[in-house]
Parts: structure tokens; sequence; C-alpha cells
């Protein structure tokens, strides 16, 4: 019975994420994105034509440059999937791609902003060329912070090959994340349907087309996708107990958590504060992992 289970969970994984399907997904969402960025395009046009009335969604429709949000959208898609992915293979690289998500999101809303920058007036009198400025330093300030991330990742010592019993908690450990892997695809999927469906559904078929009295498009689906990853990465630090009693991998992975947090709540707020928190939950994670590597330093040789 145990074995039959084991096979289940083997197959469910190899069908939703093995390198193949990694590399199938990439190809279907470049097809996808690039269509969608026509479609959008071409509805920008017939707006500008009067063929349509669009004032509930001006923002998106006005300015051929916010036709870019869409195929930026579908991209993120796939950044959740890589995530997902990630997950089982590298703790580290699964929260990097949070950070990339994020940073991908602000690059989205730059191009939804740019086709609303107020050149006429002074730059520093205009909400919007303000959020402009804030969304700007701080997508160059995250993508550096990244960088620092993945090279410090890069530069830890490489894992000491311990003794069997040892070997075999990790190999659980992994065959457990892989798991959760499997079990986020339909959860994620359900979300993204559900958060979508809803917006299309109050925005075409409510009496009120205001979209920014439903939510901020930017937020629709992330918001709740990061309290998921909470709620899975606390899952899995609790797990985590049982495999290993190493101090600064418990800290280390208790620190990510709260970037996560971090990360969640920067999507109730919006202006510089918004940038502020992720900046600060990017950075601490940043932290994090620099201080975890010097332990990581000091404790092999022990180990050794």
């Amino acid at each position: 019975m145990k074995n039959q289970t084991t096979i289940f969970w083997v197959k469910l994984y190899q069908g939703l994420l093995s390198e193949k399907m990694k590399e199938r997904s990439e190809k279907i969402i470049i097809v996808i994105a690039i269509t969608g960025f026509f479609i959008h395009l071409s509805l920008i046009i017939l707006n500008k034509l009067g063929v349509f009335e669009a004032d509930y969604s001006s923002s998106l429709l006005d300015n051929p440059i916010a036709a870019i949000y869409t195929p930026f959208s579908f991209i993120l898609v796939y950044e959740v999937y890589l995530l997902v992915y990630f997950l089982p293979k590298s703790i580290t690289i699964y929260i990097g791609k949070q950070y990339e998500i994020i940073l991908l999101v602000l690059i989205r809303r730059l191009f939804k902003d740019l086709s609303q920058l107020d050149l006429e007036s002074s730059w520093f009198s205009s909400k919007d060329d303000l959020q402009f400025t804030y969304d700007i330093g701080a997508s160059l300030l995250i993508f550096a912070l990244i960088f620092v991330f993945y090279y410090l990742n890069g530069k830890r010592t490489s894992p000491h090959k311990g003794n069997l019993s040892k070997s075999e908690q990790t190999q659980k450990f992994i065959e457990t994340k892989k798991r959760f892997s499997v079990l986020l695809i339909p959860v994620l999927f359900g979300l993204a349907v559900y958060s979508f469906g809803d917006y299309f559904y109050q925005l075409f078929f409510t009496s009120q087309h205001n979209v920014d009295s439903i939510k901020d498009i930017n937020n629709i689906f992330f918001d709740e996708f990061f309290t998921i990853l909470i709620l899975v990465d606390v899952l899995l630090l609790l797990i985590s107990y049982t495999h290993t009693s190493s101090f600064r991998s418990v800290i280390r992975n208790s620190g990510f958590i709260i970037s996560t947090i971090l990360i969640k709540i920067s999507f109730s707020t919006d202006g510089i504060l918004n940038d502020i928190l992720v900046v600060s939950a990017i950075t601490f994670g940043v932290l994090i992992l620099w201080i975890h590597n010097f332990y990581e330093k000091i404790e092999l040789p022990k180990e050794t």
C-alpha cells in the first residue's frame, strides 16, 4: 500500500513539475503572452477609434504602452509555476523566486503607470508621477538585492556528506516538499481562476464599473497568493524540525517567513510605504542569508 501511494505521488509530480513540463509550460506562456499583447493592443486601438466606450478601465485602454501590462501578467503566472517547481529543490531559490515575482509585479505596475504620467504639470505635484518615481527607485534597488541574494546563495559552502541516517532524513523532507508542490498547483490554479473571474464579473456585470472601488488591479491574485505561501512556509518550517536540529537553518527559514509576511503586508499599502515594505522585506531576507552563511562556515569544520 505504501509503495502504491509513493508511485501515485511520483507520477503526479512528474506530470505537473518535471523538467519536460516546465519547458512545455514556458513555450505555452510565451505564445499566450504574445497573443494577449496583440489582443490588448487591438482593444486600445478600437477604444481610440470610438468603437466602444471603456470609461471604467481607461487607465488600461487609453495608451498603447499599457498593452505591455498584459504579457507581463502571463509572465508572472509562469514565475508562480517556477516558484512551485523549485520548492522541493532549493529553499533559497524558492525564496528568490518570491522576490522575482514581487519585482515583476512592480515592473508591471510601471508599465501601467507610464500611461498615466502627467508631463504638463510639475512632476512633484502629481501623485501618479511621484508613484512612478518611487517604483523606479524601488525596482532598481530590489533587482540589486536579488542579485546579492543569489550571489550569497552561490557562495555557500558545499554541504557536507553526512551519514546515511541524515541523508535519509533529508530525502524524506524533499519528498514532503514535492507533495506540497503537487498540492499547490491545483490550489493556485483555482485561486487564479476565482480571483480573475471575480474581478471581471464585478467589472462587467455589476452596476458600478469602477475598477479602483473593487480592488487594485495590480494586486489581484498576488495578495491571496502570498497568504498561501506564508501558510506553506510555516508548515514546512514545522516539518523541518523533525529533519534537522541545525540552529542556523531554523533561523534562516524563520527569517524567510518574516520576509514573505512583510511582502504580504505591502499589498495592503500604497505609495512610498508599499515600496519601503517590499525593499525592507527583501533586504531582511538577504541579511538573514548572509549571516546564515557565516554560521555555515563555522559549523562545517566542526561537523567534518
